[in-house]
């Protein structure tokens, strides 16, 4: 074993050197996938042993991506369609986010939170502290944290739509006058991401090859790097090599 994290050790500092002065992203969003396979393929019972462990890998990669100079960050943690689980699953899930917010959010941490998704359909204590967590963390130096819990993409999109709607409807415009001047900066005004970069690396762990609805309007032009390794195994070595991979790609933007 020790030689093995000896050889690790050397070949993250063989990456990291290969990264020097290469481009880094400065928006990565990250699908933390496979933590219930993990618990049941490490021969736990209770699938939630995993979800433990890669809250606890969490801050991790936060420290890797801030060492790095990344500036945003964007964690999806809990989905709109996890949200039809059964209680006894659901429940233990959102204890584990909650306390993974409110560690994140002690004042000794300096990552600043936003929380997005549709808060309105978490139950209302969980919400409540997540809301809180975030708003102990506004003005920290970062970088920028999204945690995305109750997220699905497309209901963001809807509710873009909807509050551009609603904000034009407050000052009188009518569907024609909105209809002649919309475009695509109208609505990423009112995306939960707005004011940011769009997402230059996405990464997915599990092996899973698909996007899911993870920030479908920012990822027009995002890289995407997909990992074997469950999220609970997820190493520096492996988020070293998704920043090679981005580093090596020329991206032409449709050009």
């Amino acid at each position: 074993m020790g030689l093995r994290n000896l050889l690790y050790s050397a070949y993250e500092r063989r990456l990291l050197t290969t990264l020097a002065h290469r481009p880094a992203p400065r928006h990565v969003g990250v699908i933390v996938d496979g933590n219930r396979r993990w618990a049941k393929e490490a021969g736990f019972d209770d699938p939630n042993t995993g979800h433990h462990v890669g809250a606890a890998k969490i801050e991790q990669l936060l420290h890797w991506c801030r060492d790095s100079g990344v500036e945003v960050v964007t964690l999806w943690l809990l989905s709109t369609d996890n949200l039809s689980r059964p209680a006894a699953e659901l429940d233990p899930l959102l204890r584990i986010i909650e306390n993974l917010v409110t560690d994140l959010a002690e004042p000794s941490k300096p990552w600043d939170l936003r929380i997005v998704g549709a808060l309105d359909l978490l139950p209302a204590g969980t919400a409540r502290v997540l809301k809180e967590g975030a708003e102990r963390t506004d003005g920290r130096p970062g970088p920028f944290v999204n945690i995305a819990v109750g997220y699905g993409g497309r209901r963001e999109i809807a509710e873009a739509v909807r509050s551009l709607l609603q904000e034009h409807a407050s000052k009188g415009t009518t569907i024609e006058e909105l209809a002649e001047i919309l475009d695509v900066d109208h609505i990423a005004e009112h995306l939960y991401t707005r004011g940011q970069p769009d997402p230059d690396l996405l990464i997915r762990t599990s092996g899973e090859q698909r996007l899911s609805g993870f920030l479908l309007w920012q990822s027009a032009h995002s890289e995407f790097y997909f990992c074997d390794a469950y999220w609970p195994d997820f190493r520096r070595v492996d988020f070293l090599r998704a920043l090679r991979d981005y580093a090596n790609r020329q991206r032409r933007y449709g050009g």
